[in-house]
C-alpha cells in the first residue's frame, strides 16, 4: 500500500499542469469516496455534472511490472481526482488530422480511469452506467482524448467511465520467456487491464451513484475487439450486463495463437537486438513504440513489427468460436453497428460501368455474372457509393449480422443492430490531412461523438466543423437510446422504436440521413451471397488493402 497526498492548488483561474496534462478549471471539490484503493476526492464541473479524473485502478506497470497481469492499487491518504492522466507510450499523432485535440502526457505509468456522474447523483442514485474502451488497432488510444469524454451523458442521466488500457508491444508481447515466467501463458496485458478496471468499476461505481447490476461496455473497432473478447474470457464473467460493439463484431474472426504470438515476440527482441526478456525490460518505451508497426492515424504508415492479442490458455482459455459454441460466453444483450462510409473497395475507384464491370470480373471471377445482377450499375451509377455497399454488406454488415444470429442461437439473448449515416458538417474551406473532405461520409469512428454527446470537442483548436440543428438532435437521440439499454436492457425509447434482429425479421437501425432514426431491412440475399462468394484480392488497388469490406483505421 502506498502513502499518497495530492495537493489541488486552488486558482480562479486552473489547475495547474505539468507536461501537458490537462488542466481543468477549478470548481467546488466533492466530498471524499471511499473505493477499493483508498480515498478519492473528485470535482463538479461548471455544468453541474461530478467528475472524477485520473483515478488508478492498477500499480504502474513498470520494471519488472512490464509484461505482467496488472495488480490492484491501494493506497493511504487522499487523492484528488483532478485531471486526466498520461497515455500509455504509442506514436504522436500530426496536428492536422482529424482526431488531434492536443498533446497528452505519454507514460507506462497509464493505468488510470475517469467517471463522470450526473449533478443530482448520489451514492444510493443506482443510475445506468456506461463504460467505454478505445479503438485503435490494439496500438494506439487513451482516454483522454476529448471525443471519448463522458460529461454529456452523465448531463442526460447516467453514469460514464473510461480508462486507459496498455497497447502496443508494451500492452501484447507473447514471448516464451514470459511464458515460462507466468506459468504457461503470456501476452493479453492490455486486456487484462480492462478486465482489472470493470472489476474496479463493479466494485466501487455505486459509491459513485452507479448501479453494479446495470453497466454496459460500449467500444469501437479495436475497442469492439477488446468487448468481445471480454465476452469470451472466464476473467470477465459478471463485469457487465450489456455490450455494444461498433465497427467490430467478428465472433467468427480466426485469433492468433499462443505459438505465433511467441514466435511474433521472438521477432519483437531480434528486431530490437535484445539479448533477452530482461534486456527488453531494460529498454524505454520509445524503443517499443519507435519498432512498432503503424497505421492508425491515417498519415505516415510506420514500418516495423506488431503485438496483439492472442489464444494464452489463461485469460482467453479458447478460441472465440469454441467458447461460444460450448456455451461458455458471458450472455447478455448486445448492439452491434456500424457506419456507412468506413467500408472500401477496389470497385469504389471505378470511372465508368465499363471499368465497374471489369473490376467485378476481377474480384468474382466466374461468378461476376450474378454479382452484377445484385449490384448492376445504373445509368447515373454512383460507383463510389455502390462499392461501398458492396464493402459494407460484404464486411461489418454481415459480421454484425452474424453476431446477432451467434447471440441467439448459443446464448438466446436478443440483438439489436444499428447503422450510422450522418456525414459529418465539415466547415467550409477546412484542410484535415487523413480525410477528402469533399468525399468522406460516416467514417469509421464517425458515430462515437454522436453517442457520446462531444461533437464540439472537433473545434477545440481550430474549426474544423459546423454542427447544424439535426446533428445535435441525432446525437441526443443516440445518446438516449444508449442510456436507455444500459438502463433497461432494451434501446427504444420515447422518440425511437428499435426492434431487436431476429431470423423471421432481420432489420437495422439507421440513426441519420433522410430521418434521424428509422428501421430498414437488412439485404440478406446479398450478404448470403458475397459471403459464398470471397472477393479475390487486387493487390494494385489504391487505398484499399487489397480487400472488399477493409476499412481505415483510427
Amino acid at each position: 500500500m502506498r502513502v499518497v497526498l495530492r495537493v489541488v492548488l486552488v486558482s480562479a483561474l486552473a489547475v495547474c499542469a505539468f507536461g501537458g496534462l490537462q488542466a481543468l478549471p477549478v470548481q467546488k471539490p466533492l466530498a471524499p469516496v471511499a473505493t477499493t484503493g483508498g480515498t478519492v476526492v473528485g470535482l463538479e464541473l461548471g455544468s453541474g455534472v461530478k467528475a472524477w479524473l485520473g483515478v488508478p485502478f492498477a500499480e504502474p506497470p513498470t520494471g519488472n511490472l512490464r509484461w505482467r497481469e496488472p495488480k490492484a492499487f491501494r493506497w493511504q491518504g487522499v487523492w484528488n481526482a483532478d485531471r486526466k492522466m498520461a497515455e500509455c507510450p504509442q506514436v504522436m499523432r500530426a496536428h492536422d488530422i482529424n482526431h488531434y485535440y492536443g498533446e497528452e502526457p505519454m507514460s507506462e505509468d497509464c493505468l488510470y480511469l475517469n467517471v463522470w456522474a450526473p449533478p443530482s447523483s448520489t451514492p444510493g442514485s443506482k443510475l445506468p452506467v456506461i463504460v467505454y474502451l478505445y479503438g485503435g488497432g490494439f496500438t494506439i488510444g487513451s482516454a483522454g482524448i476529448a471525443t471519448y469524454g463522458g460529461e454529456a451523458v452523465a448531463g442526460r442521466g447516467a453514469v460514464f467511465v473510461n480508462f486507459n488500457y496498455r497497447v502496443g508491444i508494451i500492452g501484447f508481447l507473447a514471448h516464451p520467456e514470459l511464458t515460462k515466467e507466468q506459468g504457461g501463458h503470456s501476452g493479453n496485458y492490455g486486456l487484462m487491464d480492462q478486465t482489472l478496471a470493470l472489476r474496479w468499476i463493479k466494485d466501487n461505481i455505486e459509491k459513485f451513484g452507479g448501479d453494479p447490476s446495470r453497466i454496459l461496455v460500449l467500444g469501437q473497432s479495436a475497442g469492439a475487439g477488446s468487448v468481445s473478447q471480454q465476452l469470451m474470457s472466464p476473467m470477465a464473467k459478471g463485469l457487465f450486463q450489456r455490450a455494444v460493439m461498433s465497427s467490430g463484431c467478428n465472433w467468427g474472426a480466426a485469433p492468433t495463437s499462443l505459438a505465433d504470438g511467441e514466435k511474433n515476440g521472438l521477432a519483437i527482441q531480434q528486431y530490437l537486438g535484445a539479448a533477452d526478456l530482461a534486456a527488453l525490460r531494460y529498454l524505454p518505451a520509445d524503443k517499443f513504440v519507435a519498432a512498432q508497426l503503424e497505421g492508425q492515424i491515417g498519415v505516415t504508415v510506420t514500418r516495423g513489427v506488431r503485438a496483439g492479442p492472442v489464444v494464452d490458455g489463461y485469460f482467453m482459455p479458447k478460441s472465440p468460436r469454441e467458447i461460444i459454441e460450448s456455451g461458455q460466453m458471458n450472455a447478455m444483450p448486445i448492439i452491434a453497428s456500424f457506419n456507412h462510409d468506413e467500408s472500401i473497395s477496389p470497385l469504389m475507384n471505378a470511372k465508368s460501368a465499363e471499368e465497374y464491370r471489369a473490376l467485378a470480373e476481377k474480384l468474382y471471377g466466374a461468378a461476376a455474372p450474378e454479382f452484377l445482377k445484385l449490384y448492376a450499375p445504373g445509368k447515373d451509377a454512383n460507383f463510389r457509393e455502390l462499392g461501398g455497399r458492396v464493402a459494407r454488406e460484404g464486411g461489418l454488415e454481415s459480421n454484425a449480422r452474424n453476431c446477432a444470429d451467434m447471440n441467439a442461437r448459443y446464448n438466446k439473448q436478443k440483438s439489436w443492430i444499428a447503422l450510422f449515416s450522418q456525414p459529418p458538417s465539415f466547415a467550409p474551406g477546412v484542410h484535415i490531412a487523413d480525410y477528402d473532405v469533399a468525399t468522406t461520409g460516416a467514417y469509421h469512428t464517425a458515430d462515437i461523438p454522436f453517442w457520446f454527446g462531444t461533437l464540439d470537442a472537433f473545434n477545440m483548436l481550430r474549426t474544423t466543423r459546423v454542427w447544424k440543428p439535426a446533428d445535435y438532435h441525432l446525437s441526443s437521440t443516440m445518446m438516449d437510446t444508449l442510456i436507455a439499454f444500459a438502463a433497461t436492457g432494451d434501446p427504444s425509447t420515447k422518440e425511437v422504436s428499435w426492434p431487436a434482429w431476429t431470423p423471421q425479421k432481420q432489420v437495422k437501425l439507421e440513426f441519420g440521413g433522410a430521418k434521424t432514426a428509422q428501421v430498414v431491412p437488412i439485404v440478406t440475399k446479398n450478404i448470403d451471397w458475397l459471403a459464398a462468394h470471397p472477393a479475390q484480392r487486387l493487390d494494385a488497388a489504391p487505398g484499399t488493402g487489397g480487400r472488399v469490406g477493409g476499412f481505415p483505421r483510427d
